[in-house]
């Protein structure tokens, strides 16, 4: 992350764009939900959402969809709010009435949440040396871990937004062509597929056992609390606030908030069509291939595991294809949140009041240091734990249980703190409502038939 004197936080109308008037030139200024899907087409889909898949089949089919469409209103209009006011997601959250204890309760939440990650991103460090131990058995797991911890770093130290934009792109395109390649084999596998049990996991209903990796697949694909919180900080940088100016209450600057709110909503759409495509193809693979064979990923044996969705579909020679593909997938993870996160860990430190939020200089120091820790700490938790699978279940869980706080915070932001001449619409604010809602259903009704069984 090299310096820069260019403070992509503060806005300032001399760096006030008229946004684009076609398609075209709008798909030249779309990237932060691109940064989104790498992180979401990740553990959540190569790991989460296919052992949901080996564990109850087909029948859950119905909550990958609501997982994946639920939560994008909710992406739109954080953004929508982050472009009205230029304000970051913990500032916002940090708004929001209640118990306050140096920051907002909410805040503090967010905190607990961003912790249950280290143990997400461990479990994905973890997955990514056990990848590249089964290509160099002589060097250990152990090693391996520290060494991608470094290779991240180094990355993201010495790249900025455009480097994670790129790298996101290419590790989302080679594991999504691969995964689809897998997908339309096993179309043609009737002992492994059936387009009525496709039909059959589209009907509510909620299997004997697997509740709790339900839940973590709710919290984990689709855009998850991690994501709806970093989101606002690539839009930030990607420039769609500072484009916009700081409010003055003119015709101009609404004029301008709408045009770039409409390239936020074009980011947001082709973000929901890649990790939804993504997430479905991973499911089905999991579901009609492990699902089929008895085999739930877990342990040491995670990877391997799950190198049979490919092998019973594509052959064993795609085993080194695979590898490649898992090591993107779950890499694309990593560099993504760990990029996000280093933001958010040194802005709630802002925001907390231990430094001066409108000085980047030191915003990039704290940035740094984040990211230095939000590296060994993952390292430290899989040292103690060596349980993918265990481990991106706890990171799950927390984000699952944040998402309707979130939603509605979100609401409240919209009604008390944003320009109301860029207010969302009325059918917008009540999707919010119902989406918000509904995250609030699922995840009630999980811990209630968890408990109940």
């Amino acid at each position: 992350m090299s310096q820069t004197t260019a403070d992509p936080y503060k806005l300032d109308s001399s760096a006030i764009q008229s946004p684009p008037k076609t398609l075209a030139r709008a798909l030249r200024h779309v990237g932060p939900g691109l940064i989104l899907a790498a992180t979401v087409v990740g553990a959540g889909e190569l790991v989460a959402t296919t052992v949901l898949g080996a564990e109850t089949g087909y029948i859950l089919l119905w909550l990958i969809l609501l997982s994946c469409a639920v939560k994008v209103v909710v992406q739109h209009e954080i953004g929508r709010f982050t472009i009205g006011t230029g304000a970051t997601t913990l500032e916002a959250l940090n708004k929001v009435p209640g118990p306050r204890m140096r920051v907002s309760w909410v805040v503090w939440l967010w905190l607990i949440m961003a912790s249950s990650l280290l143990f997400s991103t461990g479990g994905m460090l973890g997955a990514i040396a056990e990848v590249l131990h089964m290509v160099a058995p002589a060097v250990p797991i152990v090693i391996w871990v520290p060494a991608v911890s470094v290779l991240t770093f180094c990355l993201l130290y010495f790249g900025r937004y455009g480097l994670i934009e790129k790298a996101s792109l290419v590790l989302v395109g080679t594991v999504t062509v691969m995964t689809v390649a897998g997908v339309f084999l096993l179309l043609k596998r009737p002992d492994l597929f059936s387009w009525t049990q496709v039909a059959d996991g589209l009907r509510f209903q909620v299997p004997a056992g697997g509740l709790s990796t339900a839940l973590m697949v709710f919290g984990a694909t689709g855009v998850g609390a991690a994501e709806l919180t970093s989101y606002p900080y690539w839009c930030i940088e990607k420039g769609y606030a500072r484009f916009t100016g700081p409010y003055d209450g003119s015709e101009a600057w609404v004029n301008r908030a709408h045009g770039w709110v409409g390239v936020l909503r074009l980011d947001v759409v082709l973000s929901f069509f890649v990790y939804t495509f993504a997430t479905v193809a991973f499911f089905l693979l999991g579901a009609g291939v492990l699902h089929g064979l008895q085999t739930i990923p877990q342990g040491a044996d995670t990877i391997r595991s799950l190198s049979m969705m490919y092998s019973e579909t594509l052959g064993t020679w795609s085993l080194p294809l695979f590898l490649i593909g898992a090591v993107a997938v779950l890499y694309s993870t990593i560099l993504a949140l760990t990029a996000a996160y280093s933001r958010l860990i040194a802005d709630f430190l802002g925001v907390a009041g231990f430094f001066d939020r409108t000085n980047y200089e030191q915003r990039m120091r704290f940035t740094q240091g984040a990211m230095l820790a939000f590296i060994i700490f993952p390292c430290i938790t899989f040292y103690f734990i060596r349980e993918p699978v265990v481990m991106l279940k706890i990171g799950g869980i927390t984000q699952a249980i944040l998402l309707p706080i979130i939603g509605f915070c979100t609401v409240y932001l919209l009604r008390r703190h944003l320009p109301q001449s860029i207010a969302p619409s009325r059918n917008l604010r009540l999707a919010l409502w119902a989406t918000s809602s509904i995250m609030a259903l699922v995840v009630l009704g999980a811990f209630y038939f968890q408990f109940a069984a």
